[in-house]
């Protein structure tokens, strides 16, 4: 997919939907890119700088998408769109954003949280929205990228019989893959965390919580 990175192309080839909602969209090259490969019929890119907002209607122009200027989903309607993706924001952002207008959430979100994606899998658990797939991708940081569909009513089973606490903190799907990367990340995040001279809190809690999944592991 032209002009994406490795994170948003992982992004996109998680999207297929009618119309797709893209909030924070910066230089609108998500939108392009899922219009042009045909993931999507139409793309609404939402806004609230103006100069980011200038760059997605240029990159957007002659294509099927509105582009807004509005703070989140307040530049949405309930039900216009059957996909959401907010990319590249910290995880208490893209709460925030998904908690003030509940009404107009679709039921395909797309979430890649640059912190505290614990924060995203909360918001999945108290707004009934299952997290269906979950890839992390290693790069400079690692990014997790999150699938969630809405359910009516029944706890995400994704959950199960996991230590609560840990599948929050590294998300359920990675629990139970225990792939290699994911575990060296884990290793590496421990080694660090234990040269520390002091620990804060959620530091402290991080550090058991990853000790309890590698103890698991061997």
């Amino acid at each position: 997919m032209p002009k994406l990175d490795k994170r948003l192309k992982a992004v996109a080839e998680s999207i297929r939907c009618k119309v797709h909602a893209d909030i924070g969209s910066d230089h609108g090259h998500l939108l392009k890119a899922l219009l042009k490969s045909g993931r999507i019929e139409h793309g609404i890119a939402i806004e609230n700088k103006k100069r980011p907002l200038e760059n997605s209607r240029t990159t957007l122009a002659g294509l099927s998408a509105d582009v807004r200027f509005a703070d989140g989903l307040a530049g949405l309607c309930e039900r216009e769109a059957d996909g959401l993706s907010i990319c590249g924001m910290g995880g208490e952002s893209i709460a925030q954003i998904l908690d003030a207008f509940p009404d107009r959430v679709p039921s395909n979100i797309l979430l890649q949280p640059n912190r505290r994606p614990e924060l995203v899998r909360q918001w999945g658990l108290r707004s009934g929205h299952h997290l269906v797939d979950e890839r992390l991708l290693l790069g400079r940081w690692p990014y997790s990228i999150m699938r969630f569909v809405r359910s009516e009513g029944d706890e995400d089973p994704v959950y199960m019989e996991l230590d609560q606490e840990a599948a929050l903190l590294f998300g359920p799907h990675n629990l139970r893959r225990r792939d290699a990367p994911f575990i060296a990340r884990l290793r590496l995040e421990s080694r660090y965390l234990l040269n520390l001279d002091r620990l804060a809190e959620d530091s402290s809690v991080r550090l058991h919580a990853i000790q309890r999944v590698l103890s698991d592991h061997t």
